[in-house]
């Protein structure tokens, strides 16, 4: 099965899924999300595959995060999409998708079981 990794290949944690993934021989296609974005279709599904929110993967440590004043709105998920489509870095990396299934592998560990049920 093909599996993708969004990553941004500065981080230290998707560097070491992405190498997990390769260790495991598994087909890996890596996204760099900086240069290639992804679209509020895509964010959106990915959420539905990783059964979880957009708050839920929105990165509250990032300056955007506090630039942006995010700690004091309350915004629907469809807005937190928007932003992140604008502000790459609210984005929680690295996420991986194979099939109907994703995860956000974080911490990196979290891969293992991932790859057992694929």
């Amino acid at each position: 099965m093909k599996v993708t990794i969004y990553q941004k290949p500065a981080c230290s944690t998707c560097r070491e899924v992405y190498a997990a993934l390769l260790k495991a021989g598994v087909d890996v296609r890596a996204v760099n999300y900086y240069t290639e974005p992804l679209p509020a279709k895509k964010i959106k599904s990915l959420l539905k595959k990783m059964d979880c929110t957009a708050g839920e993967i929105l990165r509250k440590r990032e300056s955007a995060y506090t630039e942006l004043g995010l700690a004091e709105k309350e915004l629907s998920d469809d807005e937190l999409i928007a932003l992140m489509v604008r502000h790459p870095d609210l984005l929680q990396r690295p996420i991986v998708e194979a099939g109907d299934r994703a995860i956000l592998a974080r911490p990196a560990s979290r891969i293992i079981a991932f790859l057992s049920g694929i």
